[in-house]
């Protein structure tokens, strides 16, 4: 008899479910995809309902479901955090617990309740079961790794307790070393950054990195004087005087305002050359902790394969310099590193180390299916939607169908490209993808301005057919999952004249850097994703195409949505995101449709109302 076990992770930020039938990852996603509400925190009852039909089961099929982290020792530390800052905390005390004493205290009752409702049989209880958060971490790091051994590291915001953690993982067991505490947090600094800079946190991390090779570390010092006391194995400490976050109702004290000059910037104000200088700066301290604790963890253990976990996994900046200057031979990363991935760790949890069942070897890149583990949608289906909206469309059979798209591409159209399951974790990934030719000198400027709707700084990634990955970057390993920056070869990049080496910040945009300048930063440096035909054959096979016809084994790669909205989930999400931006062509599975095509669609003139600005 299979057991079959849900992961869910929710209340936070990022909810999801994951599911595992005998230890195999059967279906996994977040619940934004379905509620169109980025980063929700809501219970993931859509995602479960979608987990569950996957496999086709019923919730009371189900032998275990595990919650990711455990509630009453996050309660703890908040009692503990507010009366060690007593009288400091009051207020936000006082907002807090009733929330917390009325929705949050008693979870395991909430939790119970929500499962019972998804259940046909009225008299169903569900088997609970709680990981601590970081266990969680540590779990969907190392278990679906293609690594027998390794060492683990998780970096996050705060879990129950736990900030920075170190595991060893072997066969089925994951046993902890050492943790440092809130608040003392490498995720909390560089989301205080965040939040001084004007961006949301738990949201914006990710624009504070971008920005960071338009600035100087002109504020290193600063940042390592007054704010963290790092020491040699990359181990440190906050000076506390510098941040509210434990407390207070913002990330920042007047004290750190104070330090650095100013109030914090107002969102979606100018942005400076301090901005850009401040966000260099904490990106390179960040970088240092990170590549001290690594190479600590290394002289601990000896072990050659390290994993790695949480929020500030993500930060793919720091991760290519771990790749080139760490002493581990071999770096693996979960997708999902994020809260939304703690689902998928604490459902390994219940397999591997609650009920003690025998690992099994992954294939040479792991057990996560290219981390194509969402829905998917056939011709059919797509069809059916498209007439009942009178769309008009074309399918064509594969021998056209690459050939068609590949063609757009080369004359500079931009395509929404809606493929196979979608991607659990933050990154597209080529099956909900928004993609277009590196080569072109204003495909950056257009996808961002008038596609995405964002800022105009935001680098886009390149995803390379794997075999080609050394003929044009400083890297010789796999990124499927599109977590490691590295710099384009030296005979691929166009030399900066002395006029332009004395440019500053954002005038520095749009300078051709390469032969690929759509997905060359900078600073030279691009996110790479390795693509792969076992995982992802029809993206594959769309890029040998294009190969094959210009001699760039490349395509621009960005989510498909717009700013604030969360990656499209179905056809309807994928079309209206089409009609409300200035794509040309809309690729759905076999189906092809052209803008100039379409009729007039009520529903794009307030698209980007619907969503927050992140």
């Amino acid at each position: 008899m299979s057991i079959k076990i849900l992961g869910i992770s929710a209340f936070y930020h990022d909810s999801a479910s994951a599911l595992l039938i005998d230890g195999e990852i059967i279906s996994a996603a977040q619940e934004e995809r379905f509620t169109r509400i980025k980063h929700t925190e809501q219970f993931p009852e859509n995602a479960i309902r979608y987990c569950l039909s996957e496999a086709g089961l019923e919730i009371s099929d189900l032998n275990y479901i595990v919650f990711y982290e455990k509630p009453f020792i996050t309660f703890e530390r908040l009692l503990m955090t507010y009366l060690s800052y007593a009288p400091k905390g009051l207020s936000s005390f006082l907002k807090s617990m009733p929330v917390w004493l009325k929705n949050k205290l008693f979870l395991k009752n909430t939790i119970r309740k929500s499962l019972k409702k998804l259940s046909k049989k009225k008299d169903w209880e569900p088997n609970l079961l709680f990981t601590e958060h970081h266990q969680s971490h540590a779990a969907s790091a190392f278990f679906p790794s293609p690594f027998e051994k390794a060492s683990v590291l998780c970096l996050d915001g705060v879990g129950e307790w736990a900030t920075t953690s170190a595991w060893e993982g072997e066969g089925n067991s994951i046993d902890p070393l050492w943790q440092i505490d809130f608040p003392h947090s490498l995720g909390l600094l560089y989301s205080a950054f965040t939040y001084y800079c004007g961006f949301r946190v738990n949201s914006g991390e990710y624009k504070l990195m971008g920005l960071a090779p338009y600035g100087e570390p002109k504020y290193y010092d600063q940042i390592k004087d007054n704010l963290i006391d790092i020491k040699d194995d990359g181990t440190f400490r906050l000076n506390m005087d510098y941040f509210n976050y434990p407390v207070g109702l913002s990330m920042t004290s007047d004290n750190f305002n104070n330090l650095f000059g100013d109030k914090p910037r107002k969102p979606e104000t100018r942005i400076t050359q301090k901005t850009m200088d401040l966000a260099r700066s904490v990106q390179e301290v960040t970088e240092e902790v990170i590549l001290k604790l690594v190479n600590g963890i290394n002289k601990e253990s000896g072990n050659e394969n390290l994993c790695l976990a949480g929020g500030v996994a993500l930060n793919c900046v720091a991760n290519g310099k771990l790749l080139r200057n760490s002493n581990f031979k071999n770096i693996w990363i979960q997708p999902a590193a994020g809260d939304a991935g703690g689902a998928l760790g604490a459902a390994y949890s219940a397999w591997y180390e609650y009920l003690g069942n025998v690992r099994k070897g992954s294939s040479s890149l792991d057990s996560m299916k290219g981390s194509y583990l969402g829905p998917e949608y056939s011709n059919e289906q797509i069809t059916c939607y498209l007439d009942n909206i009178n769309a008009s469309y074309k399918y064509f059979d594969d021998a056209d169908f690459y050939k068609k798209v590949t063609q757009y591409i080369n004359d500079g159209k931009i395509i929404g490209w809606f493929q196979g399951r979608m991607e659990y974790g933050p990154r597209a990934l080529g099956a909900r993808s928004i993609i277009g030719d590196p080569r072109n000198e204003q495909m950056q400027s257009k996808m961002n301005l008038k596609i995405k709707y964002r800022e105009s700084f935001r680098p886009f990634a390149p995803s390379i057919i794997e075999d080609h990955i050394s003929d044009w970057f400083d890297m010789n390993k796999n990124s499927p999952y599109m977590l490691f920056v590295s710099d384009i070869k030296e005979d691929k990049k166009f030399k900066m004249d002395d006029s332009q080496k004395k440019l500053f910040g954002i005038d520095k945009l749009n300078i051709k850097r390469s032969e690929v300048p759509a997905v060359t930063h900078v600073d030279y440096s691009s996110r790479i994703q390795t693509v792969h035909r076992e995982t992802n054959p029809k993206f594959y096979e769309l890029i040998n195409s294009f190969n094959k016809l210009t001699n760039c084994p490349i395509l621009v790669n960005t989510s498909f949505n717009v700013r604030g909205e969360p990656i499209v989930c179905s056809p309807e999400d994928a079309y209206r995101c089409f009609m409300s931006t200035d794509m040309d062509c809309l690729v759905l599975e076999n189906i092809i449709l052209h803008k100039s095509d379409q009729p007039e669609f009520k529903g794009s003139d307030n698209h980007l109302d619907n969503f927050k600005l992140d």
